[in-house]
């Protein structure tokens, strides 16, 4: 055969194979969980029963007083701030109350990494810059029965920015009276403000901090901002190390 023939024929094959691999526009978006989801992965284990326990305290002094709202936050990147927000929203969800996830880290979005899209889906960056009103192109709903997802979009430039403009009160205003739970995963605090500008918006919080590895002074500095922002510390979890 002609080597020149052969060699389209190649690179045909080639340009097939990565047209196969790649997301289609059109194609259903689907999700794949984390083995992390404990009440889902491992039902029956300490850590899910743990957040089960957290669950009780969050309907109880919480959803059951009418709050519609949390965002959840850490003094450092190791405490397992997202491991929470994702574990207590899907929770939440599975004794159906309609709960919104959302990735509230716009500088290290962590909530793809524990439920992931087949593909890139815009979010809560883009949900801000949006010029009209309509936020329901950026929500996954239904990602499982009673919870609906919006990641981060990516990265910003100016994440401060977007948090701090009316908008973004605006949308929680929204969020607040469609769903019964809305669940915000935050910044590390020590790292910038953002998770002080979210919690003061939404007026109630979770701190997270893990075992043998975050200060007590430095939580305790924490809840007081948050206080001081507006926020009531409604309960704190600690992970083990």
């Amino acid at each position: 055969m002609n080597q020149s023939v052969l060699k389209q024929q190649n690179v045909s094959a080639a340009v097939a194979m990565a047209e196969a691999e790649r997301p289609q526009a059109d194609a259903p978006l689907t999700f794949v969980l984390s083995n992390a989801l404990a009440t889902i992965s491992e039902p029956s284990t300490e850590q899910a029963e743990s957040i089960r326990v957290l669950r009780t305290h969050v309907m109880a002094q919480h959803v059951d007083q009418g709050r519609r709202a949390l965002s959840i936050c850490a003094v450092s990147p190791d405490s397992g701030c997202t491991l929470v927000a994702a574990n207590l929203a899907v929770a939440l969800s599975q004794i159906g109350v309609k709960t919104l996830l959302i990735d509230g880290d716009l500088r290290n979005p962590g909530i793809e990494g524990l439920i992931r899209p087949s593909r890139p889906v815009a979010g809560l960056q883009q949900c801000l810059r949006a010029e009209d009103g309509d936020y329901s192109a950026f929500i996954q709903q239904d990602v499982l029965p009673d919870l609906s997802v919006m990641y981060s979009g990516g990265v910003p430039p100016d994440p401060q920015e977007l948090l701090a403009g009316d908008r973004f009160k605006t949308l929680m205003d929204h969020f607040l009276r469609d769903f019964q739970m809305t669940i915000i995963d935050t910044p590390p605090a020590m790292s910038c403000a953002d998770s002080r500008r979210v919690s003061s918006v939404l007026g109630y919080s979770v701190v997270v901090a893990r075992q043998h590895q975050s200060r007590i002074t430095d939580i305790g500095t924490l809840i007081s901002q948050l206080q001081q922002d507006g926020a009531k510390v409604i309960g704190t979890v600690l992970r083990e190390a």
